[in-house]
This record gives C-alpha cells, sequence and structure tokens, in this order.
C-alpha cells in the first residue's frame, strides 16, 4: 500500500471514530451525565479527521506504469502542462484533481470470431479489393500511449482514444490499403507489402495523436462464400494437372527404361556378334597359317604325307602294298602264315 493510500485510510477510519463518539456524546447527553471530556475527544478526532483528509486530498501516488494529468484550477490553461511522473506527488487538495493514464502496452482486436475481439460479436473490417472481391480482415493493433504526450492525449481523446482513434483509424487504414491490391496478391506475394504498408499508416497516424504504435498483426484474411468456392475449385483443377502430370512423367520414365534396356540388349548382341566374327577370324588365320606350315614341310619333304598317312592306320588293318607304286596288295595274314 502506497503512503497516500494510507493516510486516506486512517482519515476514514478518523471520520468513522468521529461519528462514534458524536453518538456515544449524543446519547450520556440525554441521560445528563457529563460529556465534557468527551467534547475534547471529539475536537481532537475532528481536527485530526479533517487534517488527515486535507493531506490524502494532497498526497497522490503514481504507479510505474502511468502518468498522471493534473487538473488545476490555478493553472492559466486549467491543466498542468508537464504530467506528473511515478512516485509520490503533491497537488493542492480540493483545488486539483489528477487523471491517470496507462502508459504501459495495450492491444485493441478487431477479429471475426465472436469472442475475440473488443468488441463482441464479427468486428473484422470487410473491404474490396483492386479487381473487386469482397474480403474480410482481423487485425490486432498493439499500442500505448506515449509517455511525454499524455497531456496531448487527455485534450484529445481522454480515455476515448482506443475506440474512437485506434479503433476507427485502423479500420479506414486497412480498408485503403486492400483497394490497392488484387485478392491473390493478398496472399500470397504482396501479403507483406499490404502489411508494411498499414503498420506505416498506423504508426504515423497514432504518432500524431499521441500514441506509439508497437506492432500491427494482420491476423486473417477471410473470402466470401463465391471466391472461397472458386479458389477451391482452382486448387482441385491444380492438383489434377500435377497429377496428370506425375503420370505422364511416370509414363516416361517407364518408357526410357525400356528403351534404354532394348538398347543394352542390342549392344549386348553386337558385342557378342563382333566377339564370334573376331574368334572366327583368328581360327580362319591359325589354320591358314597351319596350311601354311604343312604345305612348306611338305614341299621339303614328300615323303612326309606318306608317314602321316601310316601312323593313321588303324592298327587292326591286315594289308599291305608293296612297293608304294606296286598294283599288288598282300593279305598281312597269309605273308605272316609263309
Amino acid at each position: 500500500m502506497n503512503i497516500a493510500g494510507l493516510i486516506q485510510g486512517i482519515a476514514t477510519l478518523a471520520w468513522v471514530g468521529l461519528v462514534a463518539f458524536i453518538i456515544i456524546a449524543i446519547i450520556r447527553a440525554s441521560r445528563n451525565a457529563p460529556v465534557k471530556k468527551l467534547g475534547k475527544i471529539i475536537l481532537m478526532i475532528t481536527t485530526a479527521a479533517i487534517g488527515l483528509t486535507f493531506v490524502s486530498a494532497g498526497l497522490a501516488f503514481i504507479q510505474p506504469e502511468e502518468r498522471g494529468v493534473v487538473i488545476s484550477a490555478f493553472a492559466p490553461k486549467g491543466y498542468r502542462e508537464v504530467p506528473l511522473q511515478p512516485g509520490l506527488r503533491w497537488v493542492l487538495p480540493f483545488a486539483e484533481t489528477i487523471v491517470r493514464y496507462p502508459i504501459s502496452k495495450q492491444t485493441y482486436t478487431m477479429s471475426i470470431a465472436p469472442d475475440e475481439g473488443a468488441n463482441q460479436g464479427d468486428d473484422s473490417i470487410t473491404a474490396r479489393t483492386l479487381d473487386g472481391q469482397e474480403i474480410f480482415v482481423d487485425a490486432s493493433v498493439i499500442y500505448s500511449v506515449d509517455p511525454d504526450k499524455v497531456v496531448q492525449v487527455h485534450i484529445q481523446w481522454q480515455n476515448r482514444y482506443a475506440n474512437d482513434l485506434v479503433r476507427a483509424q485502423s479500420r479506414g487504414i486497412i480498408r485503403d490499403a486492400v483497394s490497392q491490391f488484387r485478392v491473390d496478391e493478398l496472399v500470397s506475394s504482396e501479403r507483406m507489402q499490404f502489411t508494411e504498408m498499414m503498420r506505416a499508416a498506423m504508426e504515423k497516424k497514432l504518432s500524431e495523436n499521441g500514441l506509439i504504435l508497437v506492432d500491427f498483426v494482420l491476423r486473417n484474411i477471410t473470402f466470401s462464400p463465391e471466391y472461397a468456392a472458386s479458389v477451391e475449385q482452382k486448387q482441385i483443377a491444380e492438383q489434377q494437372a500435377q497429377q496428370a502430370k506425375f503420370v505422364v512423367e511416370t509414363k516416361r520414365q517407364e518408357a526410357e527404361q525400356m528403351r534404354q534396356t532394348a538398347q543394352g540388349q542390342a549392344d549386348a548382341v553386337i558385342i557378342n556378334s563382333k566377339g564370334d566374327a573376331e574368334a572366327r577370324i583368328i581360327q580362319a588365320k591359325a589354320e591358314a597359317e597351319a596350311l601354311r606350315l604343312i604345305s612348306a614341310a611338305l614341299k621339303d619333304n614328300p615323303d612326309l604325307l606318306m608317314y602321316q598317312y601310316i601312323t593313321k592306320l588303324s592298327p587292326t588293318i591286315q594289308t599291305m602294298l608293296l612297293p608304294s607304286n606296286a598294283p599288288f596288295v598282300f593279305p598281312l595274314p597269309n605273308l605272316t602264315q609263309q
């Protein structure tokens, strides 16, 4: 509890005690009992109550999160031009009053949801885009009262700045900003630029009226039922096109794979054919070389062919031609018996 509140509480108790002693004095006086001492006590309590009331009316404790505007009967303009800073402050009792303003951050929300906004029910901003589409915007304005401009806020707005300034300006600025973009831009490429445009305009307007913009939050953009249905149909068509493209690509890859397989098989056949041909060429060259060598050998030794012929005869052969150029053939067994 601050000192000003404590003194005010003591002053209240003093006035209650004064009333109680007055009642007691009246009761004792009605019974012809002495009330002289009670009179002194009542006088003391009255003096104390008046003094405490006077002091409590002049003392004020300003919290750290607020500033005080002093309305004065003796000031030339009817108010002090400098606001009261945090701490225990003194004003002229009964001649000056204090109006307190919070300087902490405040949030004003406008939402399509019934229980989210500052006002009950649908409080979203209805606006039309550059291409004539109707949209509904949910937004929040986070702001605070400028500590150095509290007196200005009091003079211009009093405690109406939330509804009459923040709400009115933000709704007008949002509508103006929406009208400069197409609906597809607001939900894709230009959303950041759209938000920054509104934030800059809000910051300027609030600053001119003694408020500080902390942040502007674009919460949501809702479309009309007709446009939402068209967007859904477009997305479905795009998904179907993507699916068809995927199927075509899959078939193309399968065909390419089959072509590569066939090409590989053809290449294998060609390689095998080349191998067989080369093998036959090598074999033919070897046979030709062998015939050449045999021909050379027979040329130098004509009897070699006869020798080869004899060595190739089967062991069961029972005849012999003698001499080699004679027309006579003798059976070998008979010759052996003779």
